[in-house]
């Protein structure tokens, strides 16, 4: 009987191995087992290391060491050799042992860049893998390749950090900085050295949620389980060392997160409106059915209050504006001093519970709390000011103000006598960039040969920049466009220093209340749901033409500047004219946009470069003041160094919280 069971199975084996061949070959890729050998001549490698016996996770073995036996296994380790063959008659033999004493001798193989590639034993993984083993014993020898910068290895040794102090081999994750994240998520520091019992309660929770996860995702899942695993932790905390979660809990939680998960499988695909959505046209039918306006009520959640914040008082006038506009048919309500974490997502909770079905969470470091109650609550909806989030559950907003500092740039170049222009900025962040950059280009176009002088507010005092601009006779400023009510100051938008009393010159105008009336409108008129229909990340990222930045001059300024700033403005809000447009140059002399072509908007959200007449640098995160730095961990736009369980890594922090895109406010 063993003998015809062993047969037969021996053919079912072989019908696998022949289907993952044919679709290996169909794909154009290699259609055997992949040779270490081979990758390592082409590797430097700087060590080996023994672990001993260990257990391995099944389907991170990859290949065979030596090239002999490859083409006897499709890459799923399945046979590819005729049922008559002597070698079919071992692997018949070694799987009727399989099934009457189990098989116990553990294999010898290598580890290399996560994956693992069998020296003795090959035919033991395959029937172990037939049978559906999740592990096999092996004696592992680890293959250490040269650190370098490019992000595979770079992931590694971030692996190699987190297995020293964890001893765990089954989580590999696909993107950097996750497992830092993820020791996070679990509670644990990240030189803290695990125990027995954490190893234990650790792949109890995994075990229970890769079971959950590949029932609901099928034999291929939609993203490796590993990073699904992360996800769910980012999304439903829960320490493994107190909690229990029951399957079905588990679940009903991942199915509220399953589109998330589709969406990342799909690349994160997402889209930057750069226009308000017009409403979708109805029929005579549509009409007669429809309920007519929905009533709205709206919540403001913001991290800090009006009265101490420039930025929160823009968006509490934005606020009283929308019950001015929509007077019977929208309610609002606002949340001041909201710290992230467990008191947002109270504060989200109660909004929710007071039936708002509107929220708006005016910082991006709310971006996560808020990812997690949209999931929660998918009927409500929540946009978080920010911009090019990759979260199909929420949306972000923002406005375009590169567009008026370019103007307030073209002011400053047609003034400057002495071709010296200051530039104070305070976070170098995506969209800052941007901002000085397109400052630099309005500056360029009227008189080429001035330079802007570079500070950053958060590496110097405003008083030390405005001194030191002052001796070096840099007259004209561009200072931070906003205002903090309790501490109001001359020094906003671009400003004559020369004299005792600075003198302003252009400002910003940010229309806060322009913006939140068009995104509730989005809404009202159904645009909202037919934007968000087609499965990819919708970002609301609006300037000039929507009526929400605008720039406003002086009397002092020349009446032919005035004239031309004019009609550059309304040049951008007909779409006519790109600030950044053309040949554009940055410091190091690369041309950053050519003749006849324009940057696209996730260029320019993305800038880390600064344009060839700026003076100055990106700062390192460490060169930045307390506060600037604790805001930073959410993003910076260079590279910076980081430590891991004393490992130095090469980390960019240019995505942030699931690569997401933000904005600091001051």
């Amino acid at each position: 009987m063993w003998l015809n069971m062993a047969r037969e199975d021996y053919q079912k084996a072989l019908k696998k191995g022949e289907r993952s061949y044919a679709r290996y070959l169909s794909e154009g890729k290699y259609p055997y087992l992949q040779v270490l050998e081979e990758l390592l001549s082409h590797t430097d490698v700087v060590a080996e290391e023994d672990l001993g016996i260990c257990s391995i996770p099944s389907e991170l073995i990859v290949g065979t060491f030596t090239a002999g036996r490859r083409t006897a296994f499709a890459p799923n380790f399945m046979p590819l050799l005729d049922e008559e063959s002597e070698f079919a008659a071992k692997w018949q033999a070694l799987y009727n042992a399989h099934l009457e004493e189990g098989i116990h001798d553990p294999i010898k193989c290598y580890e290399f860049m996560n994956r693992y590639y069998v020296l003795e034993g090959n035919k033991r993984v395959s029937v172990l893998k037939f049978c559906g083993a999740p592990s096999v014993q092996g004696n592992v020898t680890r293959i250490i390749p040269k650190r370098t910068d490019e992000p595979e290895n770079r992931l590694y040794f971030e692996f190699l950090a987190f297995y020293k102090c964890s001893k765990v081999n089954y989580i590999v994750l696909s993107k950097l900085g996750s497992y830092r994240t993820l020791l996070e998520k679990l509670g644990f520091e990240v030189d803290y050295k695990w125990t027995d019992d954490d190893r234990m309660e650790v792949r109890s929770l995994y075990v229970r949620f890769e079971k959950v996860y590949k029932e609901k995702g099928g034999e291929r899942p939609p993203i490796p389980t590993a990073d699904a695993f992360l996800m769910y932790l980012e999304l439903y905390p829960c320490d493994p060392h107190q909690e229990e979660k029951l399957p079905s809990q588990i679940k009903s939680e991942l199915a509220k997160m399953w589109d998330e998960i589709l969406l990342q499988a799909k690349g994160n695909p997402s889209e930057i409106k750069t226009e308000p959505q017009e409403a979708p046209k109805k029929n005579l039918f549509d009409y007669l059915l429809s309920p007519g306006t929905k009533y709205l009520k709206i919540a403001f959640v913001h991290d800090k209050n009006p009265q101490d914040s420039a930025w929160i008082y823009g968006h509490e006038l934005g606020r009283m504006y929308l019950e001015e506009q929509f007077k019977g048919k929208v309610e609002t309500i606002s949340y001041n001093d909201v710290s992230q974490g467990a008191e947002l997502e109270n504060t989200l909770d109660d909004a929710i519970e007071k039936k708002c079905n509107i929220i708006f969470t005016t910082t991006p470091q709310f971006l996560e709390g808020s990812i997690k109650t949209a999931i929660k609550n998918p009927d409500v909806k929540i946009l978080n000011c920010s911009v090019d989030t990759n979260h199909q559950c929420i949306r972000t907003y923002y406005a375009r103000l590169f567009e008026a500092k370019f103007l307030s740039g073209l002011v400053a170049g047609a003034l400057c006598k002495n071709g010296k222009i200051g530039y104070m900025a305070d976070y170098p962040i995506c969209g800052m960039i941007a901002n000085i950059n397109a400052f630099a280009i309005g500056v360029k176009m009227v008189n080429p040969n001035a330079t802007i002088q570079l500070e950053w507010t958060t590496v110097r005092s405003k008083q030390e920049i405005l001194e030191d601009f002052k001796a070096n006779e840099v007259n004209l400023v561009s200072c931070l466009e906003m205002i903090v009510p309790n501490s109001p100051s001359r020094y906003f938008g671009l400003v004559n220093i020369e004299k005792d009393e600075p003198e302003n010159l252009t400002a910003v105008i940010w229309n806060w209340g322009a913006l939140y009336k068009k995104l509730v409108e989005t809404v009202q008129n159904g645009a909202w749901d037919s934007a968000g229909s087609d499965g990819v990340a919708l970002n609301y990222w609006w300037g000039m033409s929507a009526d929400v930045i605008d720039v406003i001059c002086s009397e002092n300024i020349p009446n032919g500047t005035r004239r031309l700033i004019e009609f550059l403005k309304n040049s951008i809000r007909a779409g006519s004219f790109h600030p950044f447009d053309g040949l554009i140059y940055a410091q190091d002399g690369s041309a950053k946009c050519t003749q006849g072509k324009s940057l696209k908007a996730e260029e320019i959200i993305t800038m880390n470069w600064l344009a060839q007449n700026v003076v100055g640098y990106i700062p390192e995160i460490e060169e930045m003041n307390e506060r600037a730095q604790e805001l930073m961990q959410l993003q910076y736009i260079g590279i910076q160094s980081c430590r891991y369980n004393d490992t130095a890594l090469n980390c960019s922090k240019f995505i942030v919280l699931r690569e997401s895109r933000c904005f600091i406010n001051a």
